[in-house]
């Protein structure tokens, strides 16, 4: 459906690839079994997120996005979903959006910025 981009330089920027769509699908580190989901803002994070214990199932949804398309269905299969968004208010605000249209979601906050930088602090 895309690739989601992040700039490695010094001064940071995020994007989608020119004719991405994030609508249709998601980015996904999965895990078997799965009873429950992550979900980051980005596929960086996502990544991240599933290389720390317990090695959960995270999904991207390509921004801070409160009711991507295709979120109902993976609620609807009874699954756990947590929002792990950022740790900013962007990512807070998104969160309580989400939890105010589907309440089972429940919100995972890094304890640093974001998934990666919780990844990259540890020894």
């Amino acid at each position: 459906m895309g690739a989601e981009l992040r700039g490695p330089t010094a001064r940071p920027w995020r994007g989608m690839a020119p004719g991405s769509r994030k609508d249709p699908g998601y980015f996904a580190v999965p895990t078997v079994p799965c009873s429950a989901i992550i979900l980051c803002e980005s596929a960086l994070d996502a990544l991240s997120c599933s290389a720390l214990p317990p090695r959960p199932h995270c999904l991207s949804t390509a921004g801070a996005r409160p009711n991507p398309r295709w979120l109902s269905a993976f609620i609807d299969q009874g699954l756990r979903i947590y929002c792990g968004f950022d740790a900013d208010p962007t990512g807070d605000a998104m969160a309580l959006a989400m939890i105010s249209l589907y309440p089972t979601v429940k919100r995972l906050r890094p304890s640093l910025k974001d998934w990666n930088d919780v990844l990259r602090s540890r020894p």
